[in-house]
């Protein structure tokens, strides 16, 4: 008990000295979304589609992939396509996915991505903070299937330095049902409050849905605090959602000489079961671990529209 209280008071510490430095400002004006068009893109249909037959099971990955450079997208695309797990899912969430950055090499990760697997893909980004030359890093969905109603959220609660983040949404266009799925990258270095009303924001837009469709919520929700595991169960499944997996971490950083590992990533399902799932932390290509899991396959299971 001893060493997690450390490990805890050092992390805690360096967040908020990190937060100190950078002082949050109020959320101001609601962003105006035709001046940000540019910052949702929508792929288009694949040149070489995955060869996606029916199956009983669909398999979806959550992972914050931390950016990568252009080398390190060719092994990404590699273990997305043949690694046992996370290789070979249908719909990817991933996090920290740059377009035009400089760190990156101006790679455009999602469009990468998605031509490497044959998917189709969006992908979405905050607002640009004054005074910063480059934009914000963003998030994407990627499907073996056709994506729709594709929307952007800049979820409430600034960061430090007026820095936003957003949540992606997408429905997944299945033979006999619909499935929709959101990509979220919350917040770090705002109150478990805070973070809890982003992930709120995210519940709210699926409630323009119908309350039978079948639906995911996946991400990183940067629940690092001692109470936001708890927290963050208590509203999805006030909100009828589950998920297989529970506080095992998803994380992993060294902190000078102290490890650090923390529950930060999840899979959230409404009206679907998970058959299989895991976390694999062989990977070491992120400081995030790969979420995966298998649900039965809507286009079986659902009702004919």
């Amino acid at each position: 008990m001893q060493k997690i209280f450390w490990l805890w008071l050092t992390l805690g510490l360096l967040l908020c000295f990190l937060s100190l430095s950078l002082p949050a400002r109020s959320a101001g004006k609601a962003p105006d979304r035709k001046a940000e068009s540019h910052l949702l893109e929508i792929g288009p249909a694949p040149k070489a589609a995955v060869d996606r037959k029916p199956g009983e099971e669909i398999e979806i990955v959550s992972w914050n992939i931390r950016w990568r450079n252009r080398d390190e997208l060719r092994q990404l695309a590699q273990l997305l396509k043949k690694e046992p797990e996370p290789g070979g899912a249908a719909i990817l969430g991933l996090q920290e996915v740059d377009r035009n950055k400089k760190r990156s090499g101006n790679e455009n990760t999602a469009q990468f991505l998605a031509q490497s697997l044959g998917m189709y893909y969006a992908w979405a980004a905050p607002p640009r903070v004054a005074g910063e030359q480059e934009e914000e890093t963003g998030v994407a969905i990627l499907s073996t299937y056709p994506l729709s109603d594709i929307r952007r959220l800049v979820l409430p609660h600034a960061g430090p330095g007026g820095r936003r983040r957003v949540a992606l949404g997408a429905t997944v266009k299945l033979s006999r049902r619909d499935l929709r799925v959101y990509s979220v990258h919350a917040e770090t270095r705002i109150p478990i409050a805070c973070k809890l009303q982003q992930m709120k924001a995210v519940i709210d837009d699926l409630a323009r849905y119908p309350h039978d469709l079948p639906a995911i919520i996946m991400g990183d929700l940067n629940t690092w605090e001692p109470d936001a595991v708890n927290k963050t169960f208590q509203l999805f499944s006030a909100e009828k959602f589950q998920t297989p997996f529970d506080e095992t971490p998803t994380f992993f950083r060294r902190a000078w000489f102290i490890p650090i590992e923390l529950k930060l990533d999840w899979i959230w399902l409404r009206n679907l079961e998970s058959t299989r799932y895991g976390i694999n932390n062989a990977i070491k290509l992120s400081d995030h671990w790969p979420l995966w899991l298998a649900v039965k396959n809507a286009e079986l299971s659902g009702r004919d529209r």
